[in-house]
């Protein structure tokens, strides 16, 4: 139930800084729509760093069970790891830059 509830916030959060960010209009933004444009950033900045260093958390602690159990496939297991976590950052990377998009717009 909490992997439904995290990925229906992480969408309605995406939804809303996408469709802010995806305004291209000059004009300004009015003084009600800027307040919604901020908490937007801030809430996506803040849940992309908390989320993200908890799924590099659980991959790497995963993978260190995985060691401690069978050593031997230490080799075979840190390609991926670093490619998870590589994956999970990027994730992290793009939230932050759209969140730095919408304070542009301010």
């Amino acid at each position: 139930m909490k992997r439904v509830i995290y990925f229906v916030s992480f969408f309605v959060f995406g939804l809303i800084t996408s469709v802010f960010a995806a305004e291209t209009e000059a004009a300004p933004l009015a003084d009600g729509v800027k307040q919604f444009v901020a908490l937007a950033a801030g809430f996506g900045i803040a849940l992309s760093a908390a989320f993200g260093a908890l799924g590099q958390g659980k991959a790497v602690a995963a993978a260190l069970e995985g060691i401690a159990r069978n050593p031997n496939a230490a080799p075979k297991m840190t390609t991926p790891l670093i490619l998870g976590l590589a994956f999970i950052e990027t994730l992290s990377i793009f939230t932050v830059l759209l969140g730095f998009m919408l304070f542009g717009k301010l």
